[in-house]
């Protein structure tokens, strides 16, 4: 054994050892306990960064003890290949997207491999690849003749420069994110998924994921969105036999409703439109506005009325009819029944276009501000011979109404109806049963349970990703591709410009009909990246499969065991993938209900920011490796200058590592500089897997001494004599030799405890770290303290080697273990260690330290309060006098009261 470490040299001849032993490669055996771990796979970007080091880590760490444990580990690899980034990179480096994409893969996939990671190579897969999305090509051609995925037209944010489909997020401010044009709202045919068929069974399925962080589990419902109200029909004024439809959670608030909003694509509205220049402008500017439901809490409102009426169902009153921004067409019936006293939208709307406010429910609030608004609210409803308007509250009472109490008081279902007629005085529940039963009897309405959840629109004008597998023919409509003539391929060898290029290649489009054989065209829309993120884990069972989508090798692995990855996943991805593995095991192909057991969200990785100010421009971002930060005595930062000039740089929040704060830093630097096992190692200490991890150079030169003076441990203790050490004779130890051994035991019973139930590495590194101090001062040469130092760095190596393998696996061969650690079994603790002749307690006369004494375990509290009035040190202090009050902390100390 070298006397110093030096880690390209241990990990390199670690990784080739691995490699040729094929160690990690996973083989489905019915007689041991599989473990499937599985991190989120990477899009292929063309660099790892930090977040990718502490996602892998931690998955590897979880396979490699899980490995140690006995079971039957597989951890698979591959890339999330298809996505608009290759293609904005194509266009700005004039390369195809997939050559792009598969020069990055090649480059990434070494990166991951210096990590050392336990991961079956074998099963690698990429989803650009067509071996891969034939098969959810196949599965699409099923769910389509099922009625699963059906065809409608949908409003979409449309880039008429960049000609395609932006989500929500793309859209800032109106424009699109890179092109910069104003976005437009376009109803264009897209395919859908019918995942509001499962919407019951997934939410009901969450109460069985106990192994699911809460946070996420709720984030889901919360998406998923199952409510109870009613379908209210609002008849038109004008003696037509149509009715708007809309829908409440509050029917017990229809009395006061005193207009109604429609969304600027709805048929009232383009119905009102015409022949009304003013209103049809208004609506193509409500067209302009984004999609997502986030943006209408922000956006001021606005609306015009259209000059049409409905009849509310119940009163007979006349309530005129507004366009609103809004109120989105596509989300419910695109209408709302507009109660401003109990909705903070509606009443927002409502005082910026002076419509009646009529308060329906009294939650009998009693304060002198809820007095006073209610009677201003009362003389504004009534059009006092005053006028009175909202203005006439002072400034401060007009603020606090309008948050506070209005969400407080008037949105809360607590209370009673009031100016309701027949409603008045009943509760929330007895409004909704009574209004809903009046509603059923006139025909107009009847309860309605509803999810916010919506079928999910997969059609993507874009080129690199999976085609979609219908034929277009005049005759016979849509089609699905037969599955003799799967898959679609894509082509590869394109030129990226303005829009998808196989929009204009007849060679991919132009094509026969499967039914009647005439000329038809392909659908040249390929499919959302999230249908391949929705199933990759499954295919990882077979991926070598090719006359199926999975096979048997499918249900052994399955369900995943551990799933690891970031919490901004927790509602799309995971909820795609928990629908399409429903799908996949109702055609048969899985015989299990989720795809995820437990789940681990990991914290982000975070560092500081540095920047100046030009004038007039935007924030120039420097990279923490270029400034010099000056610190006080405590470490606190005072101020930075930048290296290469010498001159002052602001210091900015500590955030998310990012491109565009130029906080990052380059794993690659990191390893090649200090070695894999540092950067493990320093990720996996410097915080909980599930908390954000702040970077730190410090705590990585702190990791790499750690590793250093670990090798020399063991190179001392392995220099220090010839051969191997002396067997342990437990029954001749001295009380040191117990105390250390005894240490030793109980840092593997919490370190396993750790791995196994918590979690949480960082506090095993520290448990180790702890005891590798205890053996630096442990100093006993003789043959049993030998002996005991062996078995002690024997069970440090065993529970690191889960963080920091490669070292491990020369440490355990120069303790002279012919065998490579990462096939070691765990180790077990003994119990008989653990057992103490006498444990320490802490003695305090009015507390304050004033002694220790040594008592049996299992002392009574007499004995140990005896033994603590005996010190000579406590009668010293007592003064001869007895004690007034004596406390006896089991275990722990005896508080004496003089």
């Amino acid at each position: 054994m070298e006397q110093h470490y030096h880690p390209r040299q241990v990990e390199q001849e670690a990784q080739q050892a691995w490699d040729s032993s094929g160690v990690f490669r996973a083989v489905e055996d019915p007689a041991k306990e599989k473990f499937y771990c599985l991190s989120m796979f990477p899009y292929p970007s063309g660099r790892l960064h930090m977040g990718h080091v502490r996602n892998y880590t931690i998955g590897d760490v979880i396979s490699r003890f899980q490995r140690m444990r006995g079971k039957n580990v597989m951890q698979p690899m591959g890339w999330d290949a298809f996505g608009l980034p290759a293609e904005n990179a194509a266009m700005q480096n004039k390369v195809a997207p997939a050559a792009w994409t598969y020069s990055n893969i090649d480059t990434m996939r070494g990166q991951l491999q210096s990590l050392g990671l336990a991961i079956d190579w074998s099963r690698e897969l990429a989803t650009c690849k067509p071996d891969y999305y034939r098969w959810e090509q196949w599965l699409f051609t099923q769910l389509f003749e099922k009625g699963l995925i059906y065809k409608k037209v949908a409003p979409v944010n449309w880039d008429p420069v960049d000609c395609t489909v932006l989500a929500n997020e793309q859209v800032i401010d109106g424009r699109g994110w890179r092109s910069g044009a104003l976005v437009e709202k376009r109803d264009i045919p897209m395919y859908f998924m019918r995942i509001t068929a499962y919407a019951e069974e997934l939410l009901s399925e969450l109460d069985n994921l106990p192994g699911w962080p809460e946070q996420v589990r709720t984030m889901q419902r919360n998406w998923i969105g199952k409510s109870y109200g009613c379908e209210v029909h609002f008849p038109y004024s004008d003696d037509s036999d149509e009715v708007l439809k809309v829908y409440t959670t509050r029917p017990d608030t229809l009395m006061g409703a005193t207009y109604v909003a429609v969304a600027a694509e709805h048929p009232l509205a383009l119905a009102a439109a015409e022949g009304n220049e003013e209103l049809s402008a208004f609506i193509e500017e409500c067209k302009r506005g984004g999609t997502a439901e986030a943006d209408l809490a922000t956006m001021e409102k606005k609306g015009m009325d259209t000059g049409r009426y409905v009849i509310h169902p119940l009163n007979g009153e006349k309530l005129p009819v507004w366009v609103a921004n809004y109120v989105l067409w596509g989300y419910g019936e695109g209408a709302v029944m507009a109660v401003p006293a109990h909705d903070e939208r509606d009443f927002e709307f409502a005082q910026k276009y002076k419509l009646p406010i009529k308060q329906v429910i009294d939650a009998h609030r009693s304060d002198a501000h809820v007095q006073q608004a209610t009677a201003i609210t009362r003389a504004h409803l009534a059009r006092s011979p005053a006028d009175l308007e909202f203005g006439a509250m002072s400034a401060e009472l007009e603020s606090e109404f309008t948050t506070d109490y209005w969400q407080a008081w008037y949105a809360s279902k607590e209370g009673v109806c009031v100016n309701s007629g027949p409603y008045d005085g009943l509760d929330f529940q007895q409004a909704f049963d009574a209004i809903a039963s009046d509603l059923a009897a006139k025909n107009l309405g009847a309860k309605r349970t509803q999810f916010r959840l919506r079928d999910w629109g997969i059609s993507r004008q874009r080129y690199w990703g999976c085609p979609i597998p219908i034929i277009h023919c005049p005759d016979c409509g849509d089609v699905p591709v037969p599955e003799d003539q799967l898959p679609v391929v894509l082509p590869e060898d394109v030129t990226i410009d303005v829009g998808s290029p196989i929009k204009k290649m007849p060679s991919f489009y132009e094509t026969t009909c499967p039914k009647c054989g005439g000329a038809a065209e392909r659908e040249t829309d390929t499919m959302d990246t999230f249908v391949e993120s929705s199933w990759y884990y499954a295919r990882y069972a077979c991926p070598d499969q090719s006359g199926a989508m999975l096979d048997e090798r499918a249900k052994y692995w399955l369900p995943v065991d551990q799933y690891i990855g970031g919490i901004e996943h927790a509602i799309l991805h995971l909820l795609y993938s928990r629908f399409f593995h429903k799908l996949m095991r109702d055609v048969g192909l899985v015989d299990c209900n989720e795809p995820f057991t437990n789940l681990l969200t990991q914290g982000m990785v975070v560092a500081p920011t540095f920047y100046r100010e030009p004038d007039g421009g935007k924030k120039q971002y420097f990279n923490p490796a270029e400034v010099d930060v000056k610190t006080d005595e405590r470490g606190r930062p005072l101020g930075a200058t930048l290296k290469a000039d010498g001159q002052e740089v602001l210091i900015g929040g500590t955030e998310k590592m990012s491109k565009s704060k130029n906080n990052g830093v380059d794993p690659q630097i990191l390893i090649d500089q200090y070695g894999a096992d540092t950067a493990r190692l320093f990720t996996m200490f410097a915080s909980p897997p599930d908390q954000s991890l702040e970077w730190s150079d410090s705590g990585v030169e702190g990791a790499f001494r750690f590793l250093k003076r670990l090798w020399k441990q063991v190179h001392g203790h392995v220099s220090a004599g010839a051969g191997a050490a002396p067997a342990l004779d437990t029954s001749t130890l001295d009380e040191g030799q117990k105390a250390l051994r005894r240490q030793v035991h109980e840092t593997l019973r919490k370190v396993t405890d750790d791995y196994a139930r918590r979690l949480t590495y960082n506090t095993a590194i520290a448990a180790n770290m702890e005891l590798l101090n205890a053996l630096g001062r442990f100093e006993d040469a003789g043959e049993q303290g030998r002996a005991l130092r062996q078995e002690a760095l024997e069970l440090v190596v065993l529970m690191l080697a889960p963080i920091i393998p490669h070292i491990c696996r020369k440490l355990w061969q120069a303790l002279g273990h012919a065998e490579d650690v990462a096939v070691a079994t765990w180790p077990a603790v003994d119990e008989s260690a653990l057992v103490q002749d006498s444990i320490e307690l802490v003695v305090q006369v009015n507390g304050k330290l004033r002694g220790k004494i040594s008592v049996a375990p299992d002392a009574s509290r007499e004995t140990a309060e005896a033994a603590a009035l005996a010190d000579a040190n406590v009668q010293k202090h007592l003064e001869g006098k007895p004690p007034k009050k004596v406390i006896v902390v089991p275990g722990k100390l005896v508080n004496i009261v003089a």
